[in-house]
C-alpha cells in the first residue's frame, strides 16, 4: 500500500519521496515533468529516485481527469501527498489559464481519487501567499485569508476551501500545509536562491526587488520534508470546540487543517544576499527594482499550531542552508 505523492520531480515532492523511503516505506511518484523550468534537473531529481527500492513512477498531468482516475483506481492509495502545482506568482500574471488548469482542475481530480479510492489522510501544499494583503506579523492560520495580491494566491486559497468542502461532506481528512520561501540543494532555477547564484558565479547582475528591504520567512527543505511527513502521520481531526458562532479559520467541525510551515524567523533579502557572497566567494552586483505586483513586502510564519499537534518545529539558519545549497550547486554543475 504505496503513498502518493504529486509532483515527485519537483523540489519539495523529491525530498518527501525520500523522506518516505528512507523510512522504509513505499513511494508511488506522479508527475507530468513539464517545462516551466528545466526539465533536465526534473530528470536528474528523478533518476535518483528510480535508484531507490519502493519507489515507482507515474508520468502523468493531475489535470487529465480520465488518467488521475484510473491511476486511483489501481493504486488505491491510503495516503497522498499532492504537491504538484503551477507555481510562480509573477508567472501567474502572465500565465493565469495554467493556474485553473493545475491548481484548480487539477486539485479537483486529486480530491475525487482520495474521495473515492479509501484515502484516509490527503496533504497537500498551500503557501504563504493566500496571506495576501494580511499586514501583521507573523502570520497566523487562525488569521482570516481573503484578500489575496497573486492569482497563485487565490488558486492556494480555493484548494483550501475545495479541502474543507470534501472534508465537510464526504469525511475525507486533509491538512493544507502553507509553505515559506523554500530553498536549498536541488531547489527551482525560478526561485531567488538559484538566480542569485547562477548570475554571481556567471559574472551577471542580479535583480534584487522592492531594493532588498522585504523580509521572507526562509525555510530549508529539509524542514519542510519533515514538517510535510509529520503532519501525514496525524490525519486530521475534527476541532471539538469548533465555535460556529465565532469559527477559527484554522480548524473546522470537519477533518480539516491547515499549518504553516515556516522557520519564525525573517531575514532581508539583502542579508540573504550577503551570506550567499560569502559562501561563493564572489559580491553580487545589484539591479535595485521596486517590488514586483503580486508580491508581499514581508512574510512570517507562527507555527505554534504545527508544534502544539505535531511537536515539530523548523529551525535551519539560512547561514546552514545556504551553505548546504552552495555545496549542492557547485556539485551537481561542476563550478
Amino acid at each position: 500500500m504505496a503513498t502518493l505523492v504529486t509532483g515527485a520531480a519537483g523540489f519539495i515532492g523529491s525530498h518527501v519521496a525520500h523522506r518516505l523511503l528512507d523510512r522504509g516505506e513505499e513511494v508511488v511518484g506522479l508527475d507530468n515533468v513539464n517545462d516551466y523550468y528545466d526539465p533536465t534537473l526534473k530528470e536528474a531529481r528523478l533518476a535518483r529516485l528510480m535508484t531507490r527500492e519502493g519507489f515507482s513512477f507515474l508520468r502523468l498531468n493531475i489535470a487529465d481527469r480520465s488518467a488521475m482516475e484510473a491511476a486511483f483506481a489501481k493504486g488505491r492509495f491510503p495516503r497522498v501527498v499532492h504537491l504538484a502545482a503551477q507555481a510562480g506568482v509573477r508567472y501567474s500574471i502572465s500565465h493565469p489559464h495554467a493556474y485553473v488548469e493545475s491548481n484548480i482542475v487539477g486539485f479537483q481530480n486529486i480530491l475525487e481519487g482520495c474521495r473515492h479510492h479509501g484515502c484516509t489522510h490527503l496533504v497537500y501544499a498551500s503557501s504563504s501567499s493566500v496571506y495576501g494583503g494580511n499586514a501583521s506579523l507573523p502570520f497566523s492560520v487562525h488569521d482570516n485569508v481573503d484578500h489575496p495580491l497573486s492569482l497563485y494566491a487565490a488558486s492556494k486559497k480555493a484548494n483550501e476551501l475545495f479541502a474543507h468542502a470534501y472534508s465537510n461532506l464526504f469525511g475525507l481528512p486533509t491538512t493544507g500545509l502553507r509553505f515559506f520561501t523554500v530553498y536549498g540543494p536541488w531547489g527551482r532555477p525560478d526561485m531567488a536562491l538559484f538566480l542569485f547564484a547562477k548570475n554571481m558565479l556567471e559574472g551577471k547582475p542580479i535583480d534584487v526587488f522592492n531594493h532588498g528591504k522585504h523580509t521572507r520567512d526562509f525555510t530549508y527543505i529539509d524542514d519542510i520534508a519533515e514538517g510535510i511527513v509529520r503532519t501525514l502521520d496525524r490525519p486530521a481531526r475534527p476541532n471539538d470546540a469548533f465555535n460556529a458562532m465565532d469559527p477559527d479559520p484554522g480548524t473546522s467541525s470537519a477533518p480539516w487543517r491547515v499549518y504553516n510551515i515556516g522557520n519564525s524567523a525573517p531575514v532581508q533579502l539583502l542579508r540573504y544576499i550577503e551570506v550567499l557572497e560569502q559562501e561563493l566567494g564572489r559580491t553580487a552586483t545589484m539591479n535595485l527594482l521596486p517590488l514586483q505586483p503580486g508580491d508581499v513586502p514581508d512574510t512570517c510564519a507562527d507555527v505554534e499550531a504545527l508544534v502544539k499537534d505535531t511537536g515539530y518545529r523548523p529551525a535551519t539558519t539560512v547561514e546552514t542552508g545556504i551553505e548546504r545549497f552552495v555545496a549542492w550547486y557547485r556539485a551537481y554543475y561542476g563550478v
